[in-house]
């Protein structure tokens, strides 16, 4: 199937999912001004998005099973994918209000639509709440209910761990804070969980394959797969293009803590350390201009594709590795690094 069939199919059972959000809405008497609110809501932030974490519990699914799904297996497996781009639409909407973004997959964030400002803290909080909606709708007679609401929970948990480190480093003064040691801890904690082990996590534990083996298995592919991506993010907000990402790049004026600062920091002279140190995390065009030009300068772009191959050479000889004797298959990997290799937003 074609990436945008793939897409499209995904994408179709939202709107059932959608009327469940809001009929339990409607059940607790949410006023109907409220409710269009929340509809509103739930159609800007979820959609729009590549959705690849989301696709990835279905296609997971499909693979460990060998077989095209029946249409009832591949809703069920797309209502955990769906759970899982409701909890990153969460994530995103308090995200963008927290580095003051102004763009999001192409169009303004929703914190800067007409109308909704801080209001977007709590529509972020309502995207999280609808996750467990969901669970407790069509998961309930499941044997891993429990561990769904486990895992969402604890990988809530370790986002908001890994986003904490973030928003907490960028205000310090000076570059003497960052390290790759603390970069590794953001990167793993704020992105790789919820992005690349929870959609497999989740397929495992739908088809009961969840054993220990089968999951430190799953973990230590996925979370080097998940500091790649993060890495190609942080790039991508420097070096990509905005028509082309959909959002404008932040990172330098923000002052993060992000991969491209850090290999800078190793290599650079006193001489560029200094403009580092004048010219970072300054809400300034004509500073954020010179930081692009030193990176350039330190050929950071030839340095971050000589770690993607690195990088993916690495994570292709552990996918080489799986043991597949309790049910696990090689090939889930493979089709989730595909989905990222060389992209390009």
């Amino acid at each position: 199937m074609k990436e945008s069939e793939a897409l499209m199919k995904f994408t179709s059972i939202y709107s059932r999912l959608e009327e469940v959000l809001l009929e339990h809405a409607t059940s607790h008497g949410l006023p109907q001004p409220e409710l269009e609110w929340f509809k509103r809501n739930l159609e800007a932030n979820p959609l729009g998005g590549k959705c690849n974490r989301g696709m990835s519990v279905p296609d997971s699914v499909a693979i460990l099973v060998g077989k095209p799904l029946t249409e009832e297996s591949y809703f069920q497996a797309a209502t955990l994918g769906w759970a899982t781009e409701l909890l990153q639409a969460s994530f995103l909407v308090s995200d963008d209000i927290i580095d003051g973004s102004i763009t999001r997959r192409g169009r303004s964030c929703w914190h800067r639509m007409d109308g909704v400002g801080l209001t977007a803290i709590n529509d972020s909080i309502m995207l999280e709440s609808a996750v467990y909606i969901l669970l407790q709708r069509f998961f309930r007679d499941h044997p891993a209910y429990t561990e769904f609401m486990e895992l969402f929970h604890e990988t809530t948990f370790q986002t908001e761990m890994g986003q904490l480190c973030d928003l907490l480093m960028a205000p310090k003064d000076g570059l003497d804070h960052f390290s790759m040691d603390k970069y590794r801890f953001i990167v793993v904690y704020k992105t790789a969980y919820y992005s690349f082990y929870l959609p497999v996590a989740l397929a495992l534990y739908f088809l009961g394959l969840a054993t220990p083996k089968n999951l430190q298995q799953a973990s230590s592919i996925l979370i080097p797969m998940g500091e790649y991506f993060q890495i190609q993010d942080d790039y991508l907000d420097c070096f990509g293009s905005s028509s082309h990402t959909g959002k404008v790049g932040t990172d330098i004026r923000d002052n993060k803590c992000s991969w491209l600062v850090n290999q800078a920091l190793e290599i650079v002279t006193p001489a560029q350390r200094k403009i580092l140190e004048e010219n970072y995390g300054q809400k300034d065009d004509s500073k954020e201009a010179a930081v692009k030009e030193l990176f350039r300068e330190l050929n950071l772009p030839e340095r971050y594709h000589e770690f993607e191959e690195a990088q993916v050479a690495k994570i292709r000889s552990m996918i080489e590795k799986v043991n597949e004797s309790e049910g696990l298959k090689g090939e889930v990997f493979e089709a989730v690094l595909a989905k990222i290799y060389l992209r390009t937003k």
